[in-house]
């Protein structure tokens, strides 16, 4: 019983995935009848594709192999058009975390003012409402022509997606701490200094890091449309770029990239939630 709790979801997920890639297979597999089609949908995506021959959907076999060939040479430069995944996105998590850190930088200090004075929270409330639900996207337009630079506008986009539930979960957490903690440090006369540091922070510091943890997985989804707008480099280009050259492998090993780092970037915030969270 114990090794069917240690090994049955790991068994269960590998199952699911050969069963997944059984119909893949199953699915694109090669038909030897022959179609008559279109000629501009032959050029479009290949004569045996286009007469049914060969589905235009690649089979598993292909796409393992462009994987293979990404993690052969992953940061290979041949020009503007033509670099590895990995340096796609090395470009693309260099702009997420420039984005994000900067975001934690306003956001959090600026949580703690708004969740420790119910003034400053009154007054900063109508400005989130209306700006928190606009999405990041509309920004980039006003960002291009107002700092005229793509990878500055998507750093500023990041920004603006980022803060909002780092700002919200800080100043919830903040305003959430228990009256007894903050009663026993008034009675211990705690300046107010030490008491932010050494009594607000850590009971709110579970509730900050979910903010955070939620603002990594909404900067890491708008950077790649994010890219498939300005163009340049960055993972989102890539699979843009790879759909004009109409490489249906390559699309699908970008997005097996990024939800692999995404799903990294997600279980290192979860730890360091973990870190920070102490029962009471």
């Amino acid at each position: 019983m114990k090794g069917l709790q240690i090994w049955g979801a790991p068994l269960l997920s590998v199952a699911l995935l050969l069963v997944f890639l059984a119909l893949w297979h199953a699915a694109t597999r090669q038909d030897t009848s022959a179609q008559v089609v279109d000629a501009e949908y032959a050029r479009l995506v290949g004569k045996a594709a286009a007469s049914g021959q060969k589905s235009a959907f690649p089979p598993p076999a292909d796409v393992g192999k462009k994987i293979w060939g990404h993690v052969m040479d992953p940061f290979y430069d041949k020009g503007p058009n033509d670099k590895g995944i990995g340096v796609q996105l090395a470009y693309s998590i260099a702009r997420v975390l420039m984005g994000y850190l900067l975001a934690a930088l306003v956001a959090i200090p600026l949580g703690f003012l708004i969740g420790m004075s119910p003034l400053v929270y009154r007054a900063f409330d109508p400005f989130i409402q209306v700006l928190k639900p606009i999405s990041p996207l509309a920004w980039m337009p006003l960002a291009l022509f107002t700092l005229q630079d793509s990878n500055i506008s998507s750093v500023f986009v990041i920004f603006i997606c980022s803060m909002w539930p780092m700002l919200i979960n800080t100043a919830f957490g903040v305003a959430a701490v228990r009256k007894e903690w903050l009663n026993v440090a008034k009675t211990l006369e705690v300046g107010p200094l030490r008491k932010a540091f050494r009594v607000i922070l850590p009971a709110a510091a579970p509730t900050i890091m979910t903010g955070m943890r939620i603002s990594i997985g909404i900067a890491w989804l708008v950077i790649v449309a994010a890219e498939m707008l300005v163009g340049g480099t960055g993972i989102g280009y890539f699979v843009w770029n790879e759909w004009n050259n109409l490489s249906i492998s390559n699309i699908i090993c970008g997005i097996l990239a990024i939800g692999l780092v995404g799903m990294v970037l997600d279980l290192t915030l979860a730890r360091l939630t973990r870190l920070v969270t102490f029962p009471e």
